[in-house]
């Protein structure tokens, strides 16, 4: 590799025991070297790192990558930056974090592959290792090879190489897909055209909606939230006005906004907020929020997905 301080490898594994031996010998490391250490995986394997480590457990941050994790944009600013950016300056800080499990959904899978890809750009620069382990034996092809595109090098077992189709740009691109069709206006689904007269009304009518739907407490004032931040980033940069759309489907409720304007910052609602900084929270508000959150953008106009409440 180049001089570049950040590193992000693939860990492919095939069994648990190729899987501690690829990422035990990576914690005792870093704290070997006093640097700071935290595994974001999901909570089996996290047990299993656990139970390996012993007593040296004590200096780790652990986290449920189900849970820290489930919506893959919410990975680099809750998870990676929030751990990353807490550390006093000098030491490199090291993480595991596995977005890929065979759990996860087809709905859910482009946006991993974007967030692994856009972890490159996220870290450029920085004194930080971001290993990312993949199960060869669980994890369809596809998995596989769209890792070889997002990591720059990629560990099997005694052997680390760098990847020959390394290319995060274009993965980005190629997952930026067009969402299957929202539901047409009907018994069940709110569909609203909006402006920036109609705001607080298209907010309240949302948060109407959602109570129909069944969500209640915190999780329907998330849905609030972010309609009105999805609204409002739309007239401010999407042209002035857009559609909403309010459905439930597979046991959640999803918040779809639709405008002219097109997405040109990958990164949009990954980077923490800047302390001191007022504005520019919206979609990393969205990105918090949610359980999922899916974007489609083109020189037609922009689309952004959010499903709440499973």
């Amino acid at each position: 590799m180049s001089g570049e301080p950040f590193a992000h490898p693939a860990l492919f594994y095939g069994d648990p025991r190729a899987y501690l031996d690829g990422t035990v010998p990576f914690v005792r490391a870093a704290l070997a070297a006093g640097e700071p250490v935290a595994v974001a995986v999901p909570g089996e394997k996290l047990a299993l790192i656990r139970d390996a480590l012993g007593a040296e457990r004590e200096g780790v941050r652990f986290l449920d990558m189900r849970e820290a994790g489930r919506n893959p944009g919410r990975i680099i600013p809750g998870v990676l930056c929030a751990f990353a950016d807490a550390q006093p300056p000098g030491p490199r800080a090291r993480i595991i974090g596995e977005p890929v499990w065979a759990g996860r959904g087809p709905a859910e899978y482009p946006a991993c592959v974007q967030h692994e890809a856009l972890i490159n750009a996220a870290f450029r620069g920085r004194e930080v290792t971001v290993l990312c382990p993949y199960d060869t034996a669980a994890l369809h092809p596809r998995a596989l090879a769209d890792a070889r595109t997002t990591h720059p090098v990629v560990i099997e077992g005694t052997e680390e190489r760098p990847s020959a189709v390394y290319d995060p740009e274009g993965a980005v691109a190629r997952h930026n897909l067009p969402l299957p069709p929202a539901p047409a206006a009907g018994p069940g689904v709110l569909h609203v055209a909006f402006d920036a007269e109609r705001l607080s009304v298209v907010r309240h009518l949302a948060a109407d909606h959602g109570a129909g739907l069944g969500l209640t407490g915190a999780v329907l004032e998330d849905l609030t939230l972010v309609t009105a931040e999805l609204t409002t980033n739309s007239v401010l940069h999407g042209g002035g006005r857009g559609t909403l759309t309010v459905w439930a489907a597979g046991g959640q409720v999803l918040c779809e906004v639709r405008d002219r304007g097109r997405l040109t910052d990958p990164l949009a609602g990954r980077r923490p907020a800047a302390p001191g900084r007022r504005g520019g929270r919206g979609l990393l508000l969205v990105n918090l929020l949610s359980d999922l959150v899916r974007t489609h953008t083109s020189p037609a106009g922009t689309t952004i997905r959010c499903h709440l409440g499973a």
